[in-house]
């Protein structure tokens, strides 16, 4: 479990990182070598100067005297803040020289100043999602959160402000700007969401960054294709191996068999690239007409994958060895999930990492599952999920439907899997009437139906759990107490008498203190008794808070992500969910507040 301490941001100055996108927060190369390499890549274009970088709390920018490393050791209680000098960052901006931007009619251009696919009715969070936050400080804290999140209900809220069509901030580059919004998604496993910002942006204005970005996105999407219109523009930019591949495979899926036999040939005796990541781009040739090339792929000599490999052998339907497959990064499991080329039953168990990240949604799992039934012979299909999970929806009783839904619990194995099941069941659960029998599954069923946000049917099982005794009443309480739309009777006796373990107390009362569900005066003497700090006041503390008095719903997203640096809840400190579910409810996201408290009980 990496602990949080190791994980602190060191925010500021985004000057000194702002030559390419680096993969640090990756469990394994993105790319192979060479690819990507930021030395290899001329520096961004210059952040428009006409306004000043602003440098107060307001504006949530820190403002530190000295530059400092990247990472660097930080006191337990605090964020450790870098910047660089504003004059050393007005030499270094001075300093670059761009290549001029390829000429078309301004009629077609789309405007990159305001970029995004959710406005305020699809979800967005408005205008003011960022306000007058400091771009340059917003894009170096975004590239050094470590993703995917432990919290399911933070990456959703975040995949929506990185998504949100906002004005590009100031003191940065607008179309690095989204560059670093689609990185993020990138990195949480959203393929599709950072494919969206990508596709907003003209070729003809990307910066070195966002041609980084692009092909990420690209390889991420198992999309080979949508390398093309980047090949001729990005040779200009840099001279990655990337780009000759990319030539000879988009050659061949243009028909252009001959061509792409040369360039293939000549790319073999570069020797930039060679074995599988070479044998792969010539799976991806030899799937285009009139090319005559048959390449077998052994995964012998592979002892992990990265974007490429990914990315070509997904889009060839290539199966992947389940050692290789397991030991990926979560995100990267995401991506295979979603992979339209790789058979359904082949992408069941990534699945479910996709939903436990926030990825896949209640509809997408009974979706998958249903599509899966479907295919099955008639003798196949008693037994599967999907015949219990049609059971769970529409069985002729009650205690069919519930029975159902036990069965489907009991079938996961690791924890993500547990929680992917509750996502499964949730709309089923909440179908099921508050009934004595089903007393004993209060807090499961409410457990499931949060997972997926549906809050408003767990009030009725309000009066059902509080007969419920032992850990099992406790566990719904806690849910009730901090999922329910309506606040229920709590006190302090209640939270000293939670029987969910130390930890999962103390994250309870964080969770009810930010979410104002107990008194001031309740909290403070809570938070002695349990030895809590939520009174301690650090950078990133200042820098909720500065968010929090703009109305800066983007930012306070943002930063709450800063602050669930760690692999799982358990590293999750209590003061942190008490910092995220505050801010979050005093810039009107109470109801995403909820849901991350609630996450917080049922994961742990």
């Amino acid at each position: 479990m990496k602990h949080w301490r190791n994980k602190l941001l060191l925010l500021g100055g985004a000057a000194a990182l702002g030559l390419a996108i680096p993969a640090s927060s990756q469990q394994a190369p993105v790319l192979p070598p060479g690819f990507g390499d930021p030395a290899n890549q001329p520096p961004p274009p210059p952040p428009p100067t006409e306004d000043p970088a602003p440098a107060n709390v307001e504006n949530v920018e820190p403002r530190p005297s000295r530059p400092a490393p990247r990472r660097a050791p930080a006191p337990a209680s605090d964020v450790a803040v870098a910047t660089i000098s504003p004059e050393d960052e007005l030499a270094a901006l001075a300093a670059i020289n761009l290549p001029p931007p390829i000429e078309i009619p301004d009629a077609a251009r789309r405007p990159v100043d305001v970029v995004g696919a959710l406005g305020p009715s699809d979800g967005g969070l408005g205008d003011n999602a960022f306000g007058t936050a400091n771009g340059r400080f917003l894009s170096t804290l975004m590239r050094r959160i470590e993703a995917p999140l432990p919290s399911r209900w933070a990456s959703i809220l975040l995949r929506r402000a990185l998504l949100s069509r906002v004005q590009a901030p100031s003191w940065v580059h607008p179309v690095d700007w989204v560059a670093e919004r689609a990185w993020l998604l990138l990195r949480m496993g959203e393929a599709d969401a950072a494919r969206m910002l990508v596709q907003s942006v003209d070729v003809d204005r990307f910066t070195p960054k966002m041609f980084s970005v692009a092909v990420q996105t690209a390889l991420a999407t198992a999309d080979p294709a949508a390398l093309c219109p980047l090949v001729e523009p990005g040779r200009k930019t840099s001279k990655e191996p990337v780009w000759p591949l990319a030539d000879a495979m988009c050659a061949a899926l243009q028909g252009e068999a001959s061509r792409a036999s040369v360039a293939i040939d000549q790319a073999r005796r570069r020797g930039s690239v060679g074995g599988i990541d070479l044998l792969l781009a010539e799976k991806v040739i030899g799937s285009g007409p009139n090319t005559r090339r048959a390449v077998t792929v052994q995964w012998d000599e592979v002892d992990a994958l990265n974007s490429w490999r990914f990315g070509l052998a997904a889009a060839t339907g290539i199966e992947f060895p389940q050692g290789l497959l397991a030991n990926a990064p979560d995100q990267m499991r995401a991506w295979h999930a979603r992979a339209p080329m790789i058979p359904l039953e082949q992408r069941v168990g990534t699945a479910q990492t996709a939903a436990a990240l926030g990825v896949f949604s209640n509809d997408s799992l009974v979706e998958m599952y249903s599509l899966l039934m479907d295919g099955l012979d008639i003798t196949e299909i008693e037994g599967s999920v999907g015949a219990r999970l049609r059971r769970a929806y529409a069985g002729r009783t009650a205690n069919d439907r519930i029975g159902a839904i036990k069965d489907l619990w009991g079938q996961a194995k690791t924890p993500d899997e547990r929680y992917a099941r509750l996502i499964l069941t949730s709309v089923a659960a909440s179908r099921l009437p508050p009934i004595e029998p089903f007393q004993q599954e209060a807090s499961n069923l409410i457990a499931s139906m949060l997972s997926s946000g549906a809050d408003r049917g767990v009030s009725r099982w309000a009066e059902l759990a509080s007969g419920l005794e032992g850990e099992a009443g406790q566990r719904a309480w806690a849910l009730l107490a901090v999922g329910a739309p309506q606040p229920i009777d709590i006190s302090s006796g209640q939270i000293d008498d939670y029987q969910g373990g130390d930890f999962r107390a103390k994250l309870l009362f964080a969770a009810l203190a930010g979410l104002g569900r107990i008194s001031e005066s309740q909290a403070n003497s809570l938070a002695d008794d349990m030895e809590v700090p939520i009174g301690r006041e650090n950078s990133w503390t200042r820098m909720l808070d500065g968010a929090v008095r703009n109305r800066q719903q983007g930012t306070v997203a943002v930063l709450a992500a800063a602050g669930m640096q760690t692999s799982n809840w358990r590293g999750v400190p209590p003061e942190h969910l008490y910092r995220i579910t505050r801010a979050l409810t005093q810039v009107g996201l109470e109801y995403e507040a909820r849901m991350i408290a609630a996450e917080a009980l049922t994961r742990l």
